[in-house]
């Protein structure tokens, strides 16, 4: 009677496809030494399933965006006794949603509703470009919506007469500003609380769960940082803008005045003659009435000089 083997064994093609990758991937991964070679028998190559975790393991972080010379790092550390478990689970934080909001779905009709009845095709086609909306497999009248609430954003702004166009240049120019200011907090911690975890071999089971601590309590300071900063900027700026655009009542809006910046020097020497209060009431009755004499003189009668 033939013994059972308790370990599963595959040929390199069996594992190629239950792995979900290829045959060349698997030899690569050998070369490497992230994968353990194979037992020779006879002529065949046999593999475990030892060498099937591993290449998940391999799958999952490169997924989570790491380097296959860091994936060679994190797994020498393991084989030496150290553990994946602190650092896959500082991963799995970091990975994590960083906001409340839960994603939803909208069907095309109910889409064209929200924009007023509106069918636009390169539109949805710029908001799945821009992640707005995602496409869902085999549902062409069917979309993801990561982010309601940003949906909601665009539809209120569209029924305020904003074009679509303009909506997504706006998000553009908004996301490029988000992304730096993510990076500079990110930046920031790393420098200032991370930097000890992030040393030159992978931290200890303790240390990654430390800092996976860290980035739960970290989580939402970005996002508050962000919501009080905006507030602060929209309520100095805001009122700044009404009340340059309201100085002179309505005229001034119609004309769309421009606005000029004067000489340092200028506008020093008027505060000195009329303080600070008044200065810009005496510019601008100062090039008022340059403009009356100026007309004044065009419209008067030149003298006959013979």
């Amino acid at each position: 009677m033939t013994e059972q083997r308790s370990v599963a064994e595959y040929r390199i093609e069996d594992l190629a496809h239950l792995s979900g990758t290829t045959v060349r991937t698997i030899r690569a991964y050998q070369d490497r030494g992230l994968l353990p070679r194979p037992e020779r028998r006879g002529r065949a190559n046999v593999y475990t399933s030892a060498h099937l975790s591993r290449l998940r393991q391999i799958a999952d972080l490169l997924e989570r965006g790491y380097t296959l010379a860091s994936i060679k790092e994190l797994l020498d550390a393991w084989d030496a006794g150290r553990g994946l478990g602190g650092v896959l689970g500082l991963v799995a934080e970091v990975d994590g949603p960083w906001t409340d909001e839960r994603a939803g779905r909208i069907t095309r009709a109910e889409l064209a509703e929200r924009f007023g009845g509106e069918h636009d095709e390169a539109a949805v086609r710029e908001a799945v470009e821009l992640g707005v909306l995602e496409r869902v497999p085999d549902r062409d009248d069917e979309f993801v919506v990561p982010s309601p609430q940003e949906l909601a954003v665009a539809v209120e702004l569209h029924a305020a007469g904003v074009p679509l166009i303009a909506i997504s240049d706006h998000l553009r120019e908004l996301r490029g500003g988000i992304e730096h200011i993510a990076a500079r907090f990110l930046e920031f911690t790393t420098e200032h609380v991370f930097a000890r975890y992030l040393g030159s071999s992978p931290p200890t089971d303790t240390e990654a769960a430390e800092a996976a601590s860290l980035v739960r309590r970290l989580r939402p300071l970005a996002q508050q940082s962000v919501d009080a900063e905006l507030a602060r900027a929209m309520r100095l700026f805001a009122t700044r803008h009404l009340h340059r655009h309201l100085a002179d009542g309505p005229a001034t809006v119609a004309a769309q005045e421009e606005f000029v910046a004067l000489p340092v020097n200028t506008m020093s020497a008027v505060r000195s003659l009329v303080g600070s209060e008044r200065a810009a009431a005496f510019v601008k009755a100062a090039a008022e009435r340059e403009v009356q004499t100026r007309t004044l003189d065009t419209l008067a009668p030149k003298p006959n000089i013979s």
